[in-house]
């Protein structure tokens, strides 16, 4: 019986991985909704609806299997045949795990959904990850077509697209765009040597590197009125065309924007799969959030490493394996539940590890590494961080400009050296380059387990991707390009 269901499936899958034309135009439709709630309620209320030429994302893989992120939409026909289905995460998401959620605030974020453009009238579900990684319906429609309105406005106005190695077909590459912010009209020429700093950046990383001939890449520069981003801890407030913010969550490093219409409107001038904000700031900061988008500051110390890092959190759905950096997130890991991510487990009894096919044979599981010895190097460090971000903050409220820049010197110092401490640390430790289940991921010291001692994902600098890491995200682009 179960070989029957297995192989009845299968035929199900190659039937719509088939029927591509069968089900939809090649065109985009673009569903905005509202995210309203707090920690322990939410309602979704669908906003507009618009057209867009063209279709980016696959038309075989009409079927997201990696179980990824916190969402799942699943697009269906009348006769409830699932058609189309992808996971995502979301800001609101983040907020339900912050004290404001779980102190019953409630806040209303604008998303968007992109689905293949169906040619008769459908149903679309939302269902959210819940307690032991089951799905519940959150948001429930049908569809009729006739009785929408459906816009084919574009966003107008000044712009400069710019674009590199076009590979070919949107739908059999990964399209990724640029976003940037931040950039005065007398700055146009820096953002667009930028956007030619971070692609080839981007490209000395593998697996970027192997799989170059599978991207397109655009850069997107719309005039800012102002330089910059805004800063809301220091009073500094900057009119740009993204709304990008440092704050954002309440965590001062984390920038993230909530002008999710003007992202939109701006991106699907060209074909995207995946969305970069580069901010013009020398200030350390980024985020990223699975099938939403990565923002980082172009001209900080550690740039190189933004870029990758909250990329790697934004395509290919990899959890932060750091854990002695403060966040204003209330458990966002239940370690007695697997996390969905594919680069950190909670290593719970009778479940596989997940990444048990790189594990060597004799490599103890979890692995004992040096853990103490990290600890009081990286925690020496955060604390004396902590201290000088301090008086920045108040030197910036008080405006001494001289201040600022001797405090900001210093703390990229501090920043140096506890970099050549901890690669130090790295490459002395026994475990260096092995695959195993290090204790400490997750933003939590204990209960979680990361693949590698080090990784991209782990900590700051110019070093690769662990390989459970490269094997996630090379998942991400043969979906995205077969």
């Amino acid at each position: 019986m179960k070989k029957n269901i297995f192989l009845l499936t299968i035929f199900l899958n190659i039937n719509i991985f088939s029927s591509f034309d069968e089900f939809f135009y090649q065109k985009t439709l673009r569903i905005d909704f509202y995210h309203t709630g707090n920690s322990k309620e939410e309602v979704y209320s669908i906003d507009k609806f618009y057209l867009i030429d063209g279709w980016a994302g696959p038309l075989k893989n009409l079927i997201d299997p990696s179980d990824l992120g916190k969402y799942k939409v699943e697009i269906s026909t009348k006769n409830d045949l699932l058609i189309y289905s992808y996971n995502f995460d979301s800001i609101f998401a983040e907020y339900q795990t912050t004290k404001k959620a779980i102190d019953g605030i409630k806040k209303t974020f604008s998303e968007t959904i992109l689905i293949p453009y169906p040619k008769d009238d459908f149903k679309i579900k939302i269902k959210k990850r819940e307690k032991r990684n089951k799905y519940l319906v959150v948001f429930e429609e049908s569809i009729n077509l006739n009785n929408i309105f459906i816009s084919k406005e574009k966003r107008k106005g000044d712009h400069f697209i710019w674009k590199k190695d076009i590979c070919g077909n949107p739908s059999n590459c990964v399209d990724i765009v640029i976003l940037a912010d931040g950039y005065t009209k007398k700055e146009k020429k820096k953002a667009v040597s930028d956007f030619e700093k971070f692609y080839n950046i981007f490209f000395s990383q593998e697996p970027y590197k192997s799989f170059k001939g599978k991207f397109n890449f655009y850069g997107i520069f719309v005039p800012s009125e102002e330089s910059g981003c805004d800063e809301p801890s220091f009073n500094i407030w900057k009119s740009t065309p993204f709304g990008t913010s440092f704050d954002s969550l309440d965590s001062e490093r984390y920038i993230l924007s909530e002008e999710n219409k003007d992202i939109r409107d701006w991106a699907s001038l060209v074909p995207y799969d995946s969305i970069l904000i580069m901010i013009n700031h020398k200030r350390y900061g980024g985020g990223g959030i699975y099938n939403l988008y990565a923002t980082f500051t172009a001209d900080n110390l550690w740039n190189e490493y933004l870029m990758l890092h909250e990329f790697g959190h934004s395509f290919a759905g990899l959890a932060d394996e750091y854990y002695t950096s403060s966040t204003s997130y209330e458990n966002f890991y239940k370690i007695d539940e697997e996390p969905a991510e594919p680069n950190i487990t909670a290593l719970l009894g009778g479940e596989p590890l997940k990444w048990a096919s790189f594990v060597l044979k004799d490599t103890p599981i979890p692995t004992p590494w040096e853990k103490d010895k990290f600890d009081s190097i990286d925690l020496e460090y955060q604390k004396e961080r902590e201290r000088l971000n301090k008086e920045i903050r108040e030197a910036k409220k008080n405006k001494e400009a001289e201040k600022i820049k001797i405090l900001e010197e210093e703390i990229n110092n501090l920043t140096l050296e506890n970099y050549k401490k901890l690669e130090k640390f790295f490459k002395e430790s026994k475990w260096k380059g092995i695959v195993g289940a290090y204790e400490g991921a997750g933003y939590q010291s204990k209960g979680l387990y990361r693949p590698e001692i080090d990784c991209i994902m782990f900590s700051r600098g110019k070093k690769p991707y662990c390989k459970v890491c490269k094997e996630a995200i090379i998942k991400r682009i043969k979906f995205l390009t077969e």
